[in-house]
């Protein structure tokens, strides 16, 4: 009678863990998922503060504006020459080609 009710409470808890075993996994997986899209929104929202902080200084500083245009978009003031400067290649890199 005690052997029957050993292998009974066995056959017990191994169909409880057939039962619970995916959902653990399924649960496990998403709180995974949900750790990297957390990482994800917050890198985002950093990139976002940062953009906003960006918009205000473009419309607060033309002076800035100023900077970003000569940098970014290679623009220049009426009369002005623009140089671009092309460094020179080590000539062992330069004989490899």
């Amino acid at each position: 009678m005690e052997k029957r009710k050993i292998i009974g409470l066995f056959g017990f808890l191994f169909i409880l863990v057939l039962v619970f075993l995916p959902g653990y996994s399924k649960f496990q997986e998403l709180a995974q998922r949900n750790r990297v899209l957390g990482e994800k929104v917050r890198r985002l929202e950093i990139s976002n503060k940062d953009l906003k902080n960006e918009i205000t200084h473009l419309e607060q500083d033309h002076t800035y504006v100023e900077k970003v245009a000569r940098e970014k978009l290679k623009v220049s003031k009426k009369g002005e020459i623009i140089y671009k400067l092309v460094e020179e290649e080590p000539e062992g890199e330069r004989k490899n080609r």
